[in-house]
C-alpha cells in the first residue's frame, strides 16, 4: 500500500513539473522554473519513498534557494538583449534645445532623433538656450530631464 502512495506521490510531483515547465515555455518570463526546480527535487524524493512532509519541505527549500541565488543571474544574462521601449531608449541620447530651458518658468524643449520633447534641466537655476547640445539623463513623467553635454 505505501509503494502505492509513492507512487501517486512521483507521478503527482511528475505533474506539477511538467505544468511548471509548460508556464514557463509559454511565458518566458522566468517565473515558474525555479518551482519547476523545487518539483524535481521532490519527485526525486518520492522515488526514494521519502515521507510526503519531507518531500513538500524540499519542494519549498529548493525552490526558494534556486530564486534567491540563480534568479538575479538569469535575469541579467536572459534580458541582455532586451529591446528598451521607446521612451527609454532616449536616456543616454543627444537632444538638441529648439526652445530655451527655464525650470522656474516651467518652459523649455529638445529635439531627440526628430521628436520633440519637453525638457527641463537636472538643476533648478540652470538655463539653457536654443541651440544648446544636450544629454538626456532620465524620464520624468511626459518630460525628458536634461543637461549640457560636457565637450570630450
Amino acid at each position: 500500500m505505501a509503494f502505492v502512495a509513492d507512487l501517486s506521490m512521483t507521478v503527482f510531483w511528475l505533474i506539477v513539473l511538467v505544468a511548471l515547465v509548460i508556464i514557463e515555455l509559454l511565458t518566458m518570463g522566468l517565473t515558474t522554473v525555479w518551482f519547476a526546480g523545487g518539483a524535481l527535487v521532490a519527485t526525486v524524493a518520492a522515488l526514494f519513498h521519502a515521507p510526503l512532509f519531507l518531500q513538500i519541505i524540499l519542494f519549498l527549500v529548493v525552490s526558494a534557494l534556486l530564486l534567491f541565488f540563480t534568479r538575479p543571474l538569469a535575469v541579467k544574462y536572459f534580458n541582455k538583449d532586451r529591446v528598451r521601449t521607446n521612451a527609454e531608449s532616449l536616456v543616454g541620447r543627444q537632444a538638441i534645445v529648439i526652445s530655451e530651458i527655464d525650470n522656474l518658468q516651467g518652459i523649455g524643449q529638445v529635439n531627440v532623433g526628430g521628436m520633440e520633447w519637453s525638457a527641463r534641466t537636472r538643476v533648478d537655476g540652470v538655463r539653457l538656450p536654443v541651440g544648446t547640445v544636450t544629454t538626456v539623463l532620465a524620464i520624468n513623467g511626459v518630460k525628458l530631464v536634461v543637461e549640457e553635454r560636457k565637450e570630450v
